[in-house]
Protein backbone atom coordinates (compact mmCIF):
# COMPACT_ATOMS: atom_id res chain seq x y z
CA UNK A 1 0.00 0.00 0.00
CA UNK A 2 1.80 3.47 -1.31
CA UNK A 3 1.85 6.29 1.59
CA UNK A 4 0.43 9.55 0.81
CA UNK A 5 3.80 10.87 -0.21
CA UNK A 6 3.84 8.27 -2.59
CA UNK A 7 0.31 9.24 -4.46
CA UNK A 8 -0.30 11.51 -6.95
CA UNK A 9 -3.26 13.63 -6.79
CA UNK A 10 -5.95 13.19 -9.13
CA UNK A 11 -5.12 15.15 -12.44
CA UNK A 12 -1.60 16.40 -11.29
CA UNK A 13 1.78 15.30 -12.44
CA UNK A 14 5.02 14.28 -10.30
CA UNK A 15 4.33 14.99 -6.82
CA UNK A 16 7.33 17.47 -5.75
CA UNK A 17 9.56 16.81 -2.85
CA UNK A 18 9.22 18.93 0.58
CA UNK A 19 12.85 20.86 -0.40
CA UNK A 20 11.77 21.52 -4.19
CA UNK A 21 8.73 22.81 -3.16
CA UNK A 22 10.20 25.41 -0.98
CA UNK A 23 12.82 26.15 -3.77
CA UNK A 24 9.63 26.86 -6.13
CA UNK A 25 7.86 29.20 -3.14
CA UNK A 26 10.84 30.97 -3.10
CA UNK A 27 11.13 31.33 -6.53
CA UNK A 28 7.46 32.63 -7.24
CA UNK A 29 8.45 35.31 -4.84
CA UNK A 30 10.94 36.52 -6.86
CA UNK A 31 8.61 36.28 -9.94
CA UNK A 32 6.47 38.14 -8.62
CA UNK A 33 8.97 40.76 -7.26
CA UNK A 34 9.99 41.04 -11.21
CA UNK A 35 6.81 41.00 -12.96
CA UNK A 36 4.31 42.91 -10.83
CA UNK A 37 1.85 45.03 -12.65
CA UNK A 38 -1.71 44.47 -12.97
CA UNK A 39 -1.59 41.62 -15.27
CA UNK A 40 1.32 39.51 -14.14
CA UNK A 41 2.95 37.28 -16.75
CA UNK A 42 1.96 34.15 -15.89
CA UNK A 43 4.47 30.70 -16.34
CA UNK A 44 4.29 29.07 -19.46
CA UNK A 45 2.81 25.49 -19.69
CA UNK A 46 6.38 24.02 -21.03
CA UNK A 47 8.92 26.04 -19.03
CA UNK A 48 9.56 25.64 -14.86
CA UNK A 49 9.06 28.15 -12.37
CA UNK A 50 13.10 28.36 -12.57
CA UNK A 51 13.85 28.48 -15.79
CA UNK A 52 10.79 30.98 -15.99
CA UNK A 53 12.95 33.31 -13.58
CA UNK A 54 16.00 32.86 -15.44
CA UNK A 55 14.08 33.81 -18.54
CA UNK A 56 12.65 37.48 -16.32
CA UNK A 57 15.76 37.73 -15.31
CA UNK A 58 17.55 37.65 -18.93
CA UNK A 59 14.87 40.17 -20.61
CA UNK A 60 15.04 42.63 -17.28
CA UNK A 61 19.13 42.60 -18.09
CA UNK A 62 18.26 43.38 -22.16
CA UNK A 63 15.67 46.14 -20.32
CA UNK A 64 19.00 47.76 -19.12
CA UNK A 65 20.56 48.45 -22.23
CA UNK A 66 19.39 51.55 -24.48
CA UNK A 67 15.49 51.09 -25.40
CA UNK A 68 14.74 49.89 -28.95
CA UNK A 69 13.07 53.21 -29.65
CA UNK A 70 16.97 54.60 -29.67
CA UNK A 71 18.38 54.79 -33.04
CA UNK A 72 21.37 55.61 -34.18
CA UNK A 73 22.30 56.31 -38.05
CA UNK A 74 25.38 53.52 -38.05
CA UNK A 75 24.99 49.91 -38.44
CA UNK A 76 28.73 49.94 -36.73
CA UNK A 77 27.87 48.12 -33.62
CA UNK A 78 25.66 45.36 -35.11
CA UNK A 79 27.78 45.30 -37.75
CA UNK A 80 30.53 44.09 -35.34
CA UNK A 81 28.26 41.87 -33.24
CA UNK A 82 27.06 39.84 -36.14
CA UNK A 83 30.80 39.46 -37.92
CA UNK A 84 32.31 38.20 -34.01
CA UNK A 85 29.20 35.48 -33.89
CA UNK A 86 30.06 34.28 -37.54
CA UNK A 87 27.65 35.87 -39.57
CA UNK A 88 24.75 34.25 -38.53
CA UNK A 89 22.79 36.23 -40.99
CA UNK A 90 24.26 35.44 -44.02
CA UNK A 91 22.95 31.36 -43.82
CA UNK A 92 19.66 31.59 -45.76
CA UNK A 93 17.70 33.75 -47.81
CA UNK A 94 15.29 36.63 -46.48
CA UNK A 95 12.43 38.33 -46.93
CA UNK A 96 12.57 41.54 -44.89
CA UNK A 97 9.84 43.82 -44.30
CA UNK A 98 9.56 47.75 -43.51
CA UNK A 99 6.74 50.01 -43.92
CA UNK A 100 4.29 52.61 -41.33
CA UNK A 101 1.52 49.37 -40.87
CA UNK A 102 1.01 46.21 -41.67
CA UNK A 103 4.75 44.63 -41.62
CA UNK A 104 3.78 41.68 -38.66
CA UNK A 105 0.61 40.24 -40.07
CA UNK A 106 2.38 40.35 -43.80
CA UNK A 107 5.35 38.55 -41.89
CA UNK A 108 3.40 35.99 -40.01
CA UNK A 109 1.21 35.32 -43.61
CA UNK A 110 4.45 34.79 -45.47
CA UNK A 111 5.89 32.72 -42.85
CA UNK A 112 2.67 30.83 -43.01
CA UNK A 113 2.98 30.50 -46.81
CA UNK A 114 7.05 29.08 -47.05
CA UNK A 115 6.17 26.83 -44.24
CA UNK A 116 3.16 25.00 -45.98
CA UNK A 117 5.25 24.63 -49.40
CA UNK A 118 8.01 22.85 -47.12
CA UNK A 119 10.51 24.86 -45.87
CA UNK A 120 11.73 25.36 -42.36
CA UNK A 121 11.62 28.96 -41.25
CA UNK A 122 12.64 31.73 -38.86
CA UNK A 123 10.51 34.62 -38.02
CA UNK A 124 11.77 37.96 -36.51
CA UNK A 125 9.40 40.80 -35.94
CA UNK A 126 8.51 43.71 -33.29
CA UNK A 127 7.41 44.43 -30.68
CA UNK A 128 5.96 41.85 -28.85
CA UNK A 129 2.38 42.04 -27.56
CA UNK A 130 2.74 40.12 -24.44
CA UNK A 131 6.12 38.36 -24.27
CA UNK A 132 9.34 38.88 -25.84
CA UNK A 133 9.50 35.36 -26.93
CA UNK A 134 7.09 36.24 -29.77
CA UNK A 135 9.60 37.75 -31.38
CA UNK A 136 12.13 35.02 -32.25
CA UNK A 137 9.82 32.59 -33.88
CA UNK A 138 11.23 28.70 -35.32
CA UNK A 139 8.81 26.88 -37.63
CA UNK A 140 5.81 29.47 -36.68
CA UNK A 141 5.83 29.01 -32.97
CA UNK A 142 7.98 31.49 -30.49
CA UNK A 143 11.04 30.12 -28.77
CA UNK A 144 10.34 29.09 -25.25
CA UNK A 145 11.67 30.97 -22.47
CA UNK A 146 14.59 28.56 -21.64
CA UNK A 147 15.90 28.79 -25.60
CA UNK A 148 15.57 32.47 -24.89
CA UNK A 149 17.86 31.78 -22.46
CA UNK A 150 20.58 30.41 -23.98
CA UNK A 151 20.87 32.03 -27.41
CA UNK A 152 21.20 35.09 -24.89
CA UNK A 153 24.11 33.93 -22.63
CA UNK A 154 25.43 32.30 -26.15
CA UNK A 155 25.21 35.51 -27.57
CA UNK A 156 26.28 37.86 -24.74
CA UNK A 157 29.78 37.68 -24.16
CA UNK A 158 30.03 38.32 -28.16
CA UNK A 159 27.82 41.76 -27.26
CA UNK A 160 30.15 42.60 -23.92
CA UNK A 161 33.13 42.53 -26.48
CA UNK A 162 31.56 45.03 -28.83
CA UNK A 163 29.96 47.04 -26.08
CA UNK A 164 33.85 47.61 -24.62
CA UNK A 165 34.87 48.79 -28.21
CA UNK A 166 32.18 50.46 -30.02
CA UNK A 167 30.13 51.62 -27.16
CA UNK A 168 26.87 49.33 -25.40
CA UNK A 169 24.64 47.68 -28.12
CA UNK A 170 21.05 48.42 -27.73
CA UNK A 171 18.28 46.15 -26.33
CA UNK A 172 17.02 46.18 -29.98
CA UNK A 173 20.29 45.20 -31.35
CA UNK A 174 21.21 42.24 -29.03
CA UNK A 175 17.78 40.79 -29.70
CA UNK A 176 18.32 41.42 -33.55
CA UNK A 177 21.50 39.27 -33.19
CA UNK A 178 19.86 36.93 -31.33
CA UNK A 179 17.06 36.14 -33.50
CA UNK A 180 19.56 35.89 -35.96
CA UNK A 181 21.40 33.33 -34.61
CA UNK A 182 18.42 31.05 -33.32
CA UNK A 183 18.13 30.77 -36.99
CA UNK A 184 21.57 29.61 -37.82
CA UNK A 185 21.27 27.23 -34.81
CA UNK A 186 17.88 25.90 -36.21
CA UNK A 187 18.89 25.93 -39.06
CA UNK A 188 16.34 27.92 -41.23
CA UNK A 189 15.91 27.31 -44.70
CA UNK A 190 14.54 30.74 -44.86
CA UNK A 191 14.06 34.02 -42.56
CA UNK A 192 11.33 36.45 -42.68
CA UNK A 193 12.91 39.48 -40.80
CA UNK A 194 10.71 42.99 -39.68
CA UNK A 195 12.57 46.15 -39.35
CA UNK A 196 11.99 47.88 -35.96
CA UNK A 197 12.20 51.62 -36.81
CA UNK A 198 12.65 53.47 -40.45
CA UNK A 199 14.81 50.60 -42.19
CA UNK A 200 18.49 52.13 -43.46
CA UNK A 201 19.74 52.39 -40.03
CA UNK A 202 17.58 49.53 -38.34
CA UNK A 203 19.64 46.98 -36.87
CA UNK A 204 17.96 43.99 -38.85
CA UNK A 205 19.50 45.97 -42.11
CA UNK A 206 23.01 44.53 -41.47
CA UNK A 207 21.11 41.70 -43.34
CA UNK A 208 20.54 42.20 -47.00
CA UNK A 209 17.25 40.58 -47.73
CA UNK A 210 16.32 38.67 -51.32
CA UNK A 211 13.16 39.94 -51.54
CA UNK A 212 12.05 43.29 -49.83
CA UNK A 213 8.69 44.48 -49.17
CA UNK A 214 7.20 47.48 -48.48
CA UNK A 215 3.48 47.88 -46.66
CA UNK A 216 2.07 51.23 -46.85
CA UNK A 217 4.31 54.15 -46.05
CA UNK A 218 2.57 56.77 -43.56
CA UNK A 219 3.48 59.07 -40.52
CA UNK A 220 4.74 57.76 -37.26
CA UNK A 221 7.72 57.35 -35.04
CA UNK A 222 7.80 61.40 -36.12
CA UNK A 223 9.61 62.44 -33.18
CA UNK A 224 12.68 59.61 -34.62
CA UNK A 225 11.30 59.91 -38.08
CA UNK A 226 10.49 63.29 -38.91
CA UNK A 227 7.40 64.61 -40.34
CA UNK A 228 8.66 64.56 -44.21
CA UNK A 229 7.28 61.71 -45.85
CA UNK A 230 9.34 61.55 -48.33
CA UNK A 231 11.82 61.49 -45.96
CA UNK A 232 10.29 58.46 -44.17
CA UNK A 233 9.96 56.57 -47.76
CA UNK A 234 14.00 57.31 -48.47
CA UNK A 235 15.08 55.72 -45.22
CA UNK A 236 12.51 52.76 -45.63
CA UNK A 237 13.65 52.29 -48.98
CA UNK A 238 17.33 51.55 -47.92
CA UNK A 239 16.06 48.13 -47.07
CA UNK A 240 16.03 47.54 -50.80
CA UNK A 241 19.63 45.84 -51.68
CA UNK A 242 21.17 45.47 -55.02
CA UNK A 243 19.65 42.50 -56.68
CA UNK A 244 16.76 41.84 -54.65
CA UNK A 245 13.57 41.84 -55.72
CA UNK A 246 11.14 44.77 -54.36
CA UNK A 247 7.33 43.88 -53.37
CA UNK A 248 5.67 47.15 -53.29
CA UNK A 249 2.15 47.48 -51.50
CA UNK A 250 0.00 50.75 -53.33
CA UNK A 251 1.54 54.05 -51.86
CA UNK A 252 0.55 57.51 -52.40
CA UNK A 253 2.19 58.69 -55.88
CA UNK A 254 4.90 60.30 -54.21
CA UNK A 255 5.87 57.97 -51.91
CA UNK A 256 6.32 55.46 -54.72
CA UNK A 257 8.19 57.49 -56.69
CA UNK A 258 11.00 57.54 -54.00
CA UNK A 259 10.69 53.55 -53.74
CA UNK A 260 11.48 53.32 -57.31
CA UNK A 261 14.27 55.69 -57.70
CA UNK A 262 15.57 53.19 -54.83
CA UNK A 263 15.16 50.49 -57.21
CA UNK A 264 16.68 52.08 -60.25
CA UNK A 265 19.26 52.80 -57.93
CA UNK A 266 20.46 48.93 -56.81
CA UNK A 267 19.14 47.45 -60.13
CA UNK A 268 16.49 45.94 -57.81
CA UNK A 269 13.48 43.92 -59.32
CA UNK A 270 10.34 45.98 -59.11
CA UNK A 271 6.91 44.16 -57.88
CA UNK A 272 3.65 46.87 -57.39
CA UNK A 273 0.46 45.89 -55.87
CA UNK A 274 -2.48 47.13 -58.17
CA UNK A 275 -0.09 46.41 -61.15
CA UNK A 276 1.90 42.78 -61.49
CA UNK A 277 -0.21 41.73 -58.50
CA UNK A 278 -3.05 42.85 -56.66
CA UNK A 279 -6.87 41.59 -54.51
CA UNK A 280 -9.23 40.60 -57.88
CA UNK A 281 -12.11 39.83 -55.58
CA UNK A 282 -13.31 40.12 -51.36
CA UNK A 283 -15.78 39.03 -49.64
CA UNK A 284 -16.62 39.44 -46.48
CA UNK A 285 -17.53 36.01 -44.57
CA UNK A 286 -17.86 34.46 -41.07
CA UNK A 287 -14.65 34.63 -39.52
CA UNK A 288 -13.09 36.56 -41.79
CA UNK A 289 -12.89 36.86 -45.58
CA UNK A 290 -13.11 34.86 -49.18
CA UNK A 291 -10.65 36.45 -51.45
CA UNK A 292 -9.03 36.06 -54.85
CA UNK A 293 -6.00 37.04 -55.45
CA UNK A 294 -3.74 37.83 -58.19
CA UNK A 295 0.12 36.80 -57.49
CA UNK A 296 3.31 37.00 -59.63
CA UNK A 297 2.72 33.43 -61.07
CA UNK A 298 -1.47 32.89 -61.66
CA UNK A 299 -4.14 34.17 -59.97
CA UNK A 300 -5.63 31.87 -56.72
CA UNK A 301 -9.30 31.69 -55.77
CA UNK A 302 -11.58 30.37 -52.84
CA UNK A 303 -9.41 32.08 -50.07
CA UNK A 304 -10.12 31.97 -46.55
CA UNK A 305 -8.55 34.38 -44.33
CA UNK A 306 -9.62 34.48 -41.05
CA UNK A 307 -8.64 38.10 -40.53
CA UNK A 308 -10.80 40.98 -41.04
CA UNK A 309 -10.26 44.53 -43.00
CA UNK A 310 -9.84 45.23 -46.42
CA UNK A 311 -6.24 46.07 -45.14
CA UNK A 312 -5.38 42.74 -44.24
CA UNK A 313 -6.54 41.53 -47.59
CA UNK A 314 -4.21 43.90 -49.00
CA UNK A 315 -1.65 42.28 -46.45
CA UNK A 316 -2.29 38.79 -47.96
CA UNK A 317 -1.40 39.63 -51.71
CA UNK A 318 1.12 41.30 -50.52
CA UNK A 319 2.64 38.26 -48.25
CA UNK A 320 1.69 36.35 -50.97
CA UNK A 321 3.89 38.12 -54.07
CA UNK A 322 6.76 38.32 -51.56
CA UNK A 323 6.89 34.13 -50.97
CA UNK A 324 6.14 33.67 -54.60
CA UNK A 325 9.56 36.37 -55.16
CA UNK A 326 11.60 34.74 -52.83
CA UNK A 327 11.13 30.93 -54.51
CA UNK A 328 11.18 32.47 -57.92
CA UNK A 329 7.79 30.86 -58.67
CA UNK A 330 6.36 32.16 -62.12
CA UNK A 331 3.42 31.66 -64.42
CA UNK A 332 5.26 27.79 -65.81
CA UNK A 333 5.36 27.15 -61.96
CA UNK A 334 2.78 28.81 -59.83
CA UNK A 335 2.71 27.76 -56.06
CA UNK A 336 0.34 24.62 -55.50
CA UNK A 337 -3.25 26.45 -54.85
CA UNK A 338 -4.52 23.98 -51.75
CA UNK A 339 -0.97 25.07 -50.31
CA UNK A 340 -1.92 28.62 -50.32
CA UNK A 341 -5.17 28.07 -49.21
CA UNK A 342 -4.29 25.90 -46.37
CA UNK A 343 -1.34 28.75 -45.62
CA UNK A 344 -3.99 31.70 -45.24
CA UNK A 345 -6.62 29.48 -43.53
CA UNK A 346 -4.78 28.82 -40.67
CA UNK A 347 -3.06 32.41 -40.25
CA UNK A 348 -3.65 34.21 -37.24
CA UNK A 349 -2.37 37.85 -36.15
CA UNK A 350 -2.77 38.20 -32.30
CA UNK A 351 -3.83 41.83 -31.63
CA UNK A 352 -4.78 42.63 -35.05
CA UNK A 353 -8.87 42.89 -34.83
CA UNK A 354 -8.68 40.00 -32.77
CA UNK A 355 -12.08 38.94 -31.08
CA UNK A 356 -10.90 38.22 -27.21
CA UNK A 357 -14.20 37.60 -25.74
CA UNK A 358 -17.84 36.81 -27.27
CA UNK A 359 -21.03 34.75 -26.51
CA UNK A 360 -24.64 34.64 -25.65
CA UNK A 361 -25.46 37.58 -23.83
CA UNK A 362 -22.30 39.43 -23.78
CA UNK A 363 -21.04 42.16 -25.45
CA UNK A 364 -17.79 40.83 -28.19
CA UNK A 365 -14.27 42.31 -26.93
CA UNK A 366 -12.27 43.12 -29.93
CA UNK A 367 -8.62 44.48 -29.55
CA UNK A 368 -6.77 46.11 -31.91
CA UNK A 369 -2.84 47.44 -31.93
CA UNK A 370 -3.50 50.70 -34.28
CA UNK A 371 -1.60 53.31 -32.80
CA UNK A 372 -1.46 55.95 -35.11
CA UNK A 373 -4.06 57.68 -37.69
CA UNK A 374 -3.83 55.71 -40.73
CA UNK A 375 -3.95 52.21 -38.35
CA UNK A 376 -7.36 54.04 -36.86
CA UNK A 377 -8.58 54.73 -39.96
CA UNK A 378 -7.73 50.90 -40.83
CA UNK A 379 -9.69 49.70 -37.43
CA UNK A 380 -12.68 52.20 -38.34
CA UNK A 381 -13.02 50.86 -41.54
CA UNK A 382 -13.06 46.97 -41.07
CA UNK A 383 -15.50 47.95 -38.35
CA UNK A 384 -17.51 49.62 -40.38
CA UNK A 385 -17.93 46.81 -43.63
CA UNK A 386 -16.91 43.89 -41.33
CA UNK A 387 -18.94 43.65 -38.49
CA UNK A 388 -23.08 45.67 -37.56
CA UNK A 389 -22.75 46.77 -34.37
CA UNK A 390 -25.28 48.57 -32.75
CA UNK A 391 -23.62 49.77 -29.83
CA UNK A 392 -19.76 50.02 -30.37
CA UNK A 393 -17.97 51.19 -26.87
CA UNK A 394 -13.94 52.04 -27.56
CA UNK A 395 -11.42 51.60 -24.83
CA UNK A 396 -8.42 53.86 -25.80
CA UNK A 397 -4.78 53.65 -24.36
CA UNK A 398 -1.93 55.74 -26.23
CA UNK A 399 1.30 57.16 -25.91
CA UNK A 400 1.76 60.70 -25.30
CA UNK A 401 4.68 60.99 -28.15
CA UNK A 402 1.78 59.90 -30.82
CA UNK A 403 -0.61 61.41 -33.30
CA UNK A 404 -3.05 61.09 -30.33
CA UNK A 405 -6.07 63.59 -32.06
CA UNK A 406 -5.50 62.30 -34.98
CA UNK A 407 -6.31 59.04 -33.59
CA UNK A 408 -9.48 60.24 -31.75
CA UNK A 409 -10.52 62.05 -35.36
CA UNK A 410 -10.07 58.68 -37.29
CA UNK A 411 -12.24 56.66 -34.07
CA UNK A 412 -15.31 59.21 -33.56
CA UNK A 413 -17.25 58.15 -36.55
CA UNK A 414 -17.22 54.58 -35.40
CA UNK A 415 -17.56 54.34 -31.59
CA UNK A 416 -20.46 55.52 -29.78
CA UNK A 417 -18.57 56.27 -26.42
CA UNK A 418 -14.79 56.17 -25.47
CA UNK A 419 -13.72 54.82 -22.29
CA UNK A 420 -9.95 56.38 -22.23
CA UNK A 421 -7.15 54.83 -19.69
CA UNK A 422 -4.16 53.90 -19.37
CA UNK A 423 -1.56 50.79 -19.85
CA UNK A 424 1.62 49.61 -17.76
CA UNK A 425 4.30 51.58 -20.26
CA UNK A 426 5.98 55.01 -18.76
CA UNK A 427 5.53 56.51 -22.08
CA UNK A 428 1.65 56.14 -22.04
CA UNK A 429 -0.19 59.42 -21.81
CA UNK A 430 -2.16 60.36 -18.74
CA UNK A 431 -5.70 59.35 -18.99
CA UNK A 432 -7.06 63.05 -17.66
CA UNK A 433 -5.18 64.50 -20.44
CA UNK A 434 -6.43 61.90 -22.97
CA UNK A 435 -9.60 62.67 -21.81
CA UNK A 436 -9.45 66.15 -22.12
CA UNK A 437 -8.43 65.82 -26.01
CA UNK A 438 -11.16 62.96 -26.35
CA UNK A 439 -14.05 65.73 -24.95
CA UNK A 440 -12.46 68.26 -27.83
CA UNK A 441 -13.55 65.13 -30.33
CA UNK A 442 -16.52 63.11 -28.88
CA UNK A 443 -17.79 65.71 -26.67
CA UNK A 444 -18.48 65.42 -23.10
CA UNK A 445 -21.52 63.25 -23.13
CA UNK A 446 -19.38 60.51 -24.80
CA UNK A 447 -16.20 60.27 -22.79
CA UNK A 448 -15.32 58.75 -19.32
CA UNK A 449 -12.06 58.18 -17.87
CA UNK A 450 -10.86 55.20 -15.82
CA UNK A 451 -7.23 54.99 -14.79
CA UNK A 452 -6.96 51.30 -14.43
CA UNK A 453 -7.27 49.48 -17.68
CA UNK A 454 -9.50 46.31 -16.22
CA UNK A 455 -11.66 48.15 -14.90
CA UNK A 456 -12.01 50.56 -18.27
CA UNK A 457 -12.69 47.31 -20.10
CA UNK A 458 -15.18 46.21 -17.71
CA UNK A 459 -17.08 50.12 -17.62
CA UNK A 460 -16.99 49.54 -21.80
CA UNK A 461 -18.64 46.36 -21.42
CA UNK A 462 -21.83 47.77 -19.04
CA UNK A 463 -21.98 50.76 -21.12
CA UNK A 464 -22.38 48.73 -24.27
CA UNK A 465 -24.79 46.29 -22.72
CA UNK A 466 -26.85 49.24 -22.20
CA UNK A 467 -28.09 48.87 -25.99
CA UNK A 468 -29.21 45.24 -25.32
CA UNK A 469 -27.52 42.24 -25.64
CA UNK A 470 -27.74 41.83 -28.98
CA UNK A 471 -25.46 43.34 -31.61
CA UNK A 472 -22.85 45.09 -29.26
CA UNK A 473 -19.54 45.53 -28.61
CA UNK A 474 -16.34 46.88 -27.21
CA UNK A 475 -12.90 47.58 -28.99
CA UNK A 476 -10.10 48.28 -27.17
CA UNK A 477 -7.31 49.56 -29.02
CA UNK A 478 -4.59 52.55 -29.23
CA UNK A 479 -1.27 50.77 -28.58
CA UNK A 480 0.76 47.16 -29.23
CA UNK A 481 1.44 47.55 -25.33
CA UNK A 482 -2.49 48.51 -24.72
CA UNK A 483 -3.58 45.24 -27.14
CA UNK A 484 -0.64 42.90 -25.27
CA UNK A 485 -2.02 43.43 -21.76
CA UNK A 486 -6.01 43.38 -22.79
CA UNK A 487 -4.94 39.56 -24.79
CA UNK A 488 -2.97 38.95 -20.97
CA UNK A 489 -6.47 39.93 -19.10
CA UNK A 490 -8.37 37.68 -21.11
CA UNK A 491 -5.63 34.64 -20.40
CA UNK A 492 -4.85 34.05 -23.97
CA UNK A 493 -1.51 32.80 -24.91
CA UNK A 494 1.20 34.20 -26.21
CA UNK A 495 1.78 33.41 -30.17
Amino acid sequence: MSTPSDELPEGEGEVRSPEQLAEDTVVSHVLDAIRGGESPDVVPAQSTVIGFAEFLAADAELDRRAPETVIEPSLERIAALVDVLGDPHRGYPIVHLTGTNGKTSTSRMVDALLTEIGLRTGRYTSPHLQRVTERITIDNRPITPERFVEIYRDVLPFAEMVDAKLGTLSKFEVLTAMGFSAFADAPVEAAVIEVGLGGRWDATNVADGNVAVITPIGLDHQEFLGTDILGIAREKAGIIKPGAVAVLAAQDKAVAEVLLERCVEVDAQVAREGAEFGVREREIAVGGQRLTLQGLAGTYDDIFLPLHGEHQASNAVLALAAAEALIGAGPRQPLDPDAVRAAFAGVASPGRLERVAAGQGVPTVLIDAAHNPAGARALATALTTDFRFTRLVGVLAVMRDKDVRGILEELEPVLHEVVVTANSSPRVMDPDELGALAVEVFGSDRVSVEPVLATAVEQAGELAEEAGESGVGVVVTGSVVTAGEVRALFAKEPL
